[in-house]
């Protein structure tokens, strides 16, 4: 019995140490196990390298290898960073659609509106809270921030809260400019907790995940960092133009008002254009905006000038995507037509990764009877009789009615159907042309704002291409060559534009 059992110790040993090394073999081939073991070996401090910003052969992106901290040391974005949105300007280069309303408010899309795409990047990159400061023309888009974001993907903690401009008994002043409105506002914007604020203009079309952004920002342990478009622009932002080290550090900002910087071009001098999106940490911003320039009304071109002269540390980050600052018409109008193209090169509204988030609308399908519609877009609730559509964008609740046809336009759509609109407008025009199109009517290269009449037989085709023209009188301008039909415009039958 002790024979066999000396003799069969060391067989089921060999036996058991045969199979462990067959599992682990097998194991280490599974790729979920394989990540668990990887992750392992990081914790244990053997760092894997990764990058964490497009590589660029403008812009050097720095390797995480050379920073000690580890990602997973930060707080949560949703409970770190609390971003800012400003809704309007002063001056807004598109006008006459922003006559009643702000620039963020602006629809777009047949659905959308500008704001929408700012405010789901920020959903997106789990940046939870979130200010809007708005002052010009800002009752639409108060009321469409109110209505469309009360809890929409920002968690238990998350809001979108409305910070509208106001005067009070130490300040009888407006905003002077976002700077001046973050210093008026800082009471509330320390309310939480946060570590840093991003800074974000309201009315631009783009796709961001700020994560990456803010994940630079940490690893450089920068004071600000500020998003730059990565490729050459055609036309200033707005934001002025940063000159950028070998350390992607911004040591230098010139304005639109001191021109920008003769380069022959822009790999050899390092220059680049600002996107107005910064982070800032908030100790650094309160300093900046209470102590050091407390007079400073303007972020580009007085906050992060002087940031960069008293030696904060102010980083830049290298942006490849699309990006569009709505800076005309022509700017709004393309990158509408671009929504409705098949092989769409711009913005993509369809994107299914990134969600687009807007207000939910209780309105039925759209009707369309005998039309055809080729390359567009058709928003919730419009009512299509027996019309021609060709490459347009159709908003919500339009009324076309017979014969019409359309190309090449944006119909921005309507408030309310036409049983629900009241009384006249005192000369019996308004009862005659209902709210849409009207038969037979022919609209090309045209934007068609909101509740707009056109009435029986128009034509607005801009026959004799017309660059730009005023004609608010009549119901209409004409910008870059693209007629723009006035908010509540009443275009009375037989009209040729």
């Amino acid at each position: 019995m002790a024979f066999l059992t000396a003799r069969l110790v060391p067989s089921l040993f060999t036996f058991f140490i045969n199979i462990s090394i067959v599992i682990m073999v097998i194991m280490m081939q599974h790729p979920q196990f394989n990540a668990v073991y990887l992750q392992r070996k990081t914790k244990l401090g053997t760092s894997l390298p990764r990058i964490h910003c497009r590589r660029s052969q403008k812009i050097r992106c720095a390797n995480s290898q050379h920073h000690h901290q580890s990602i997973s040391q930060f707080p949560p974005i949703n409970q770190s960073v609390a971003a800012i949105i400003f809704g309007d300007g002063s001056e807004s280069r598109l006008y006459p659609l922003t006559k009643r309303r702000s620039e963020g408010a602006i629809p777009i899309a047949a659905n959308y509106r500008l704001i929408d795409a700012v405010v789901s990047n920020c959903i997106n990159s789990s940046i939870s809270k979130i200010y809007a400061l708005t002052q010009f023309n800002s009752t639409t888009l108060n009321s469409h921030l109110s209505r469309a974001y009360s809890g929409a993907g920002l968690g238990t903690e998350g809001f979108v809260e409305v910070i509208a401009a106001y005067q009070s008994l130490e300040d009888q002043r407006w905003f002077q400019g976002n700077a001046d409105a973050v210093r008026r506002c800082l009471w509330v914007l320390e309310e939480y907790p946060v570590t840093e604020f991003l800074i974000l203009p309201g009315h631009h079309l783009y796709r961001m995940d700020y994560r990456e952004l803010v994940e630079l920002h940490w690893r450089s342990e920068a004071d600000i960092t500020v998003a730059v478009l990565n490729a050459a622009w055609d036309q200033d932002p707005g934001f002025g133009s940063l000159k950028i080290n070998d350390e992607n550090r911004v040591v230098d900002l010139r304005d639109k008002s001191t021109g920008n910087p003769n380069c022959q071009n822009t790999f050899d001098c390092h220059w680049f254009s600002s996107m107005g999106i910064y982070l800032i940490n908030r100790d650094a911003m309160i300093k900046l905006l209470k102590e050091s320039f407390p007079g400073a009304n303007d972020f580009s071109s007085e906050v992060i000038r002087g940031a960069i002269s008293t030696g904060m540390k102010v980083q830049a980050y290298p942006f490849d995507g699309y990006w569009e600052d709505m800076r005309s018409i022509g700017a709004f109008y393309q990158a509408n037509m671009e929504s409705a193209k098949k092989y769409n090169r711009g913005f993509n509204f369809f994107e299914t990764d990134s969600l687009l988030y807007t207000l939910p609308r209780s309105l039925p399908p759209s009707v369309v009877t005998d039309s055809v519609i080729t390359e567009s877009i058709i928003g919730d609730g419009c009512i299509l009789n027996r019309c021609k559509i060709t490459g347009a964008v159709v908003g919500t609740r339009t009324r076309i009615e017979d014969g019409a046809v359309i190309e090449d336009s944006v119909i921005i759509g309507s408030d309310v159907y036409q049983t629900d609109v009241p009384g006249n407008s005192g000369d019996g025009k308004c009862m005659s042309v209902p709210i849409g199109i009207g038969e037979n009517t022919r609209i090309r290269k045209a934007i068609v704002d909101k509740n707009a009449r056109i009435g029986k037989n128009v034509m607005i085709v801009n026959p004799d291409n017309v660059g730009e023209g005023d004609r608010e009188d009549q119901g209409y301008v004409i910008r870059d060559g693209i007629v723009v039909v006035l908010r509540c415009a009443v275009i009375p039958d037989g009209s040729i534009l």
